[in-house]
């Protein structure tokens, strides 16, 4: 049986998905994501809900992706590669498309996917405090599967820098300061 990572609460039409991992800081696996997918699809499918607000339990939002996940996909053949990544790609579209305004509170450290996450939705909404970071560069890969989502939230300018040097941004900085 698969542990349950992700929790749905709905209350006065509007649906909560929280990302439930706080001792990985929410970091995400094949399992998460296919919850969370399937948790998005469903908020999406619902014709009594008019909102879908995205959160993570815990320190942080969400670290991106789960350090021994990474590990074990580093042995995938091809094919198992693109299949694992279209699962992420899939989440993405679906928080990018639903048919309800998606809404993602982030809190403590939003990195690497967790920046894509939140980039996916249509309104983030950063508490003081947050901090933010492509920080996949540092490890030696890109932002890929998020990057579409990233470019079309911040610009591709700032979304080149921000590839590249895995530069923190905090909850103050508006991406007009940053030019």
């Amino acid at each position: 049986m698969t542990e349950q990572y992700i929790t749905y609460k709905t209350e006065n039409a509007v649906v909560t998905i929280t990302m439930n991992r706080p001792d990985v800081h929410n970091a995400f696996n094949e399992d998460v994501i296919a919850q969370m997918t399937a948790a998005f699809e469903r908020a999406g499918a619902d014709a009594s809900v008019r909102a879908v607000v995205l959160r993570g339990n815990g320190k942080s939002f969400c670290a991106g992706g789960d350090l021994n996940w990474m590990r074990r996909v580093a042995d995938y053949s091809f094919n198992e590669n693109v299949a694992d990544a279209m699962g992420l790609g899939r989440l993405l579209k679906t928080i990018y498309t639903l048919p309800k305004p998606t809404i993602a509170l982030v809190h403590g450290n939003a990195f690497g996917g967790g920046v894509g996450l939140a980039a996916a939705c249509d309104i983030a909404i950063a508490e003081e405090g947050a901090q933010f970071c492509l920080s996949e560069v540092r490890i030696g890969i890109i932002p890929s599967i998020i990057a579409p989502y990233v470019i079309a939230a911040i610009g591709e300018r700032q979304a080149r820098r921000y590839f590249m040097t895995a530069e923190r941004i905090d909850a103050q900085t508006d991406r007009k300061s940053v030019v």
